[in-house]
């Protein structure tokens, strides 16, 4: 019993710490992007996915589950833990796949490259994006035969789209516009890559630059759209934000799975 209070103890201090975390940079984001309605559905669905964690740390810390009751109760209250259990046991499953996914990289090379946008905070790349683009760049300077698809349609209130910032910041740091492709009517990473299909041969290689920690729901989008031989090309991310963007994918993931889309 000491244990499992101890340990109950360090998960619920685990779940309310990373609770805080997440809540801290997602409301500073949604307070700053244009797809805000999207972003606070996602962080609802992420509170949902702490509150369960919490429960399950409770349950650990207190048993209050299965507390001596009434049999018909008692049986209520295990049918409920191995509820918790399972619900955690796959967001922490998804979590450490989309981890393990962000360590990848292929070494080949490809005549095409897709770089994918994030959409803009108060109008300006973030640090991930230039991150992406520090990526990219590099990739285009040591293939000058390779061309980048830029994607990203979302606009800020000055009509400026990802895609487009992306195009001026490559081409300010001597990149030459022959190199680069405009996807910028997407909205989403699923049109991204549907968009690009339609740009380029599908069948061919290509290379894919994104930040690290989306890397493995953007393969796996990738595949869909009909891409067959994908290059993986992750790009750093920041580190503070890493495990809020981490969890951002795993609802994601998630919720792509309940809909078999």
């Amino acid at each position: 019993m000491k244990t499992s209070r101890i340990i109950g103890d360090i998960l619920l201090g685990l779940g309310a710490v990373f609770t805080v975390y997440l809540s801290v940079i997602m409301i500073r984001r949604i307070n700053s992007v244009v797809l805000q309605s999207d972003y606070r559905k996602i962080f609802c669905y992420e509170l949902a996915a702490c509150a369960v964690f919490l429960l399950f740390a409770a349950d650990v810390r207190f048993g209050f589950f299965t507390k001596p009751k009434p049999a018909a109760l008692k049986v209520i209250g295990w049918l409920l833990r191995i509820l918790v259990i399972a619900v955690t046991a796959v967001l922490l499953f998804f979590f450490g796949k989309i981890c393990v996914g962000s360590c990848i990289r292929s070494d080949g090379a490809a005549q095409n490259v897709i770089v994918l946008g994030i959409a803009l905070e108060n109008g300006k790349p973030t640090d991930d994006l230039i991150c992406r683009l520090d990526t990219a760049e590099q990739y285009l300077l040591e293939h000058p035969e390779a061309s980048a698809i830029l994607t990203g349609g979302n606009a800020d209130d000055s009509g400026k789209t990802e895609a487009a910032v992306m195009r001026d910041i490559l081409l300010a740091r001597g990149i030459p516009e022959k190199q680069m492709i405009l996807e910028d009517q997407a909205d989403s990473t699923k049109a991204n890559f549907r968009n690009a299909a339609n740009l380029i041969d599908p069948n061919a290689p290509v290379v894919l630059i994104s930040s690290n920690y989306h890397m493995d729901r953007a393969v796996q989008i990738a595949r869909k759209a009909g891409f067959t031989d994908i290059q993986r090309l992750p790009a750093k991310s920041s580190a503070f934000k890493f495990g809020s963007n981490v969890m951002y994918e795993v609802i994601l993931e998630l919720n792509e799975l309940t809909l078999k889309q």
